[in-house]
C-alpha cells in the first residue's frame, strides 16, 4: 500500500531531491547493489541530518518509494512493473486510473501535487531532449521500454498536469496468442498470414485502444526475413524480429525554433531508402497521399493503421487524410488512388466486456462509377452476452476473394471451404 501520510510523503520527496543531487554526475541510475547501498548511505546521512522520523513499520515501503523517486517514475513505478496493466491514465495529481484485463479502474496510487507530476513528466522527457510548459503544452515521448507517453500541461490542461501511457509488451503477441485470446480465429489469422507474405496492402482500422498498434505489430512479423523493411512511428512502439529492419521516428522540437521531422517527412525520405515493405505506425494526416502513391508505385506489402469504425469508415477516413496534404485532387481522383493502392482492411475493435477483435476483413475490390467496392471475406458475429463476456462466433462472408489467384502465386492455396457463407472460423466461441 502507497504511503498517504502527507508529511511523510513532504519528506520523502525533498529527501529524494537531495540525494540526487548530492550523487556523482557519472552514477548510473539503476537498482545495481552498488548505486542501492551508495543510495541508502546518502539516506541515513540526510535522515539524521533533517531529524526525519520514519516509523518502524513505514521504514521499507518509505525507503522503497524513495528509491522510485530516484530511479524511477515515483508513484508510476509500480504500476509500469505491474504485467497485468496495460494503461496508466493519470488525471490530476490526486486521480490515476489503470486498464487492466480490459478494464479501467481507479489505482490506489497518488502524487503529492501539481508540482510532483511535473517532476516525473520531466523525468521522461530529459534524457530525449524534450520539454514542457504553458507555451509547448503537449508532448508525446516514450519510456527507455518502448511505452508510449503523453503528457498535458495547463494551460491545456485545466485540472492540472496529466499523464497518459500506453505500456509496451515486455514479451510481444504473437498470432498464437491472438488466436487464444479469441481475438481472431485460426483460418482468419492463416488467410492474413497468406495476405502479408504475398505482398497485399494491409490497413488496419479501429478506435483508440482497440489494439491495432498490436495487430500491426502481429502482421508485420509474416514479412519475410529476407525483404528489406523501414518502420515510420511518431514513437517507436513496433517491435518486427526481422534482421533487415530501419526504424524511423519522428523528431519534436527539443527548443523553441528547433525544426521538427513529421511522419509525412519520413515516409518521403524512406522512398529513397530502397525499402520492400513500409510499415507506418498510424496514418493521420497528408503522409496517407505519400503511402497510397507508395503502395501504386511497386511499393507492395505496405501496412498502417487509421482511426475510424468501420471498413467504409476508413474509405472516408483516407480519403480526408489524403485532402489533408494540401493537394487538390478531385475526390474521385483520391478514390481511385484508395481502390487501387489498398487490398485488404482489417477492422479491430474493442468490445463492451473489454475484448479486442478483429471484427471485419474486407477486401477493397475496385470502383463502380463513383464508389469504392468492398467485399467481406471474415466478420465476427456477436450472438450475446453471458457472465458479462460477449458471445459470438467468426465466420466467412461467403465471397472467395479476388486476390486469391495472387496468394496461390507466393505458395498459399487455401481450401474452399475457408470461405463459404456463413461458416464457423475454427477457433474458439466465447
Amino acid at each position: 500500500m502507497p504511503i498517504k501520510d502527507a508529511e511523510l510523503v513532504r519528506a520523502k520527496l525533498w529527501l529524494a531531491r537531495k540525494i540526487e543531487g548530492s550523487l556523482p554526475d557519472k552514477i548510473v541510475l539503476e537498482r545495481s547493489p552498488e548505486t542501492l547501498q551508495l543510495i541508502r548511505e546518502r539516506f541515513l546521512m540526510a535522515q539524521k541530518h533533517a531529524k526525519i522520523e520514519v516509523p518502524r513499520d513505514l521504514e521499507r515501503p518509505f525507503f522503497d518509494e524513495l528509491l522510485d523517486e530516484i530511479i524511477g517514475f515515483g508513484p508510476l513505478e509500480p504500476l509500469l512493473n505491474d504485467d497485468t496493466i496495460t494503461e496508466i491514465m493519470v488525471n490530476r495529481h490526486d486521480q490515476v486510473y489503470v486498464e487492466r484485463k480490459g478494464k479501467m479502474i481507479l489505482a490506489d496510487t497518488q502524487f503529492m501535487d501539481d508540482e510532483h507530476v511535473f517532476l516525473v513528466i520531466n523525468k521522461i522527457l530529459k534524457p530525449l531532449g524534450r520539454f514542457v510548459n504553458k507555451d509547448s503544452p503537449l508532448v508525446d515521448a516514450r519510456l527507455p521500454d518502448g511505452s508510449r507517453v503523453n503528457a498535458v500541461v495547463p494551460p491545456c490542461a485545466i485540472d492540472g498536469p496529466n499523464i497518459t501511457i500506453r505500456k509496451f509488451s515486455k514479451n510481444p503477441f504473437t498470432i498464437k496468442d491472438l488466436i487464444s485470446f479469441d481475438s481472431l480465429g485460426e483460418d482468419m489469422a492463416m488467410f492474413l498470414q497468406a495476405a502479408v507474405v504475398s505482398k497485399l496492402n494491409i490497413v488496419v482500422s479501429g478506435g483508440t485502444g482497440s489494439g491495432k498498434t498490436s495487430l500491426l505489430n502481429v502482421l508485420s512479423g509474416f514479412i519475410p526475413e529476407g525483404d528489406r523493411i523501414v518502420t515510420i512511428e511518431d514513437a517507436a512502439e513496433l517491435s518486427l524480429r526481422q534482421p533487415h529492419v530501419v526504424r524511423l521516428e519522428t523528431k519534436k522540437p527539443s527548443r523553441v525554433g528547433d525544426s521538427e521531422v513529421a511522419i509525412r517527412d519520413l515516409v518521403i525520405n524512406a522512398l529513397r531508402m530502397r525499402p520492400e515493405r513500409i510499415v507506418v505506425g498510424e496514418c493521420r494526416g497528408g503522409e496517407t497521399l505519400d503511402m497510397l502513391q507508395a503502395m501504386n508505385t511497386g511499393h507492395d506489402g505496405s501496412l498502417t493503421t487509421v482511426h475510424a469504425n468501420s471498413p467504409r469508415d476508413t474509405i472516408s477516413r483516407l480519403e480526408t487524410l489524403v485532402l489533408m496534404a494540401g493537394m487538390d485532387l478531385p475526390l474521385s481522383v483520391v478514390r481511385k488512388q484508395i481502390a487501387s493502392a489498398v487490398n485488404l482492411i482489417v477492422q479491430q475493435a474493442r468490445l463492451r466486456d473489454g475484448s479486442r477483435k478483429v471484427v471485419s476483413i474486407t477486401e477493397v475490390t475496385g470502383m463502380e462509377g463513383e464508389m469504392v467496392v468492398m467485399q467481406e471475406i471474415f466478420r465476427f458475429e456477436e450472438t450475446g452476452m453471458e457472465d458479462d463476456m460477449v458471445l459470438g462466433d467468426f465466420v466467412s462472408g461467403g465471397g472467395r476473394p479476388n486476390c486469391e489467384p495472387r496468394l496461390r502465386q507466393h505458395g498459399f492455396t487455401l481450401p474452399a471451404t475457408m470461405f463459404i457463407s456463413g461458416s464457423s472460423i475454427r477457433g474458439k466461441r466465447r
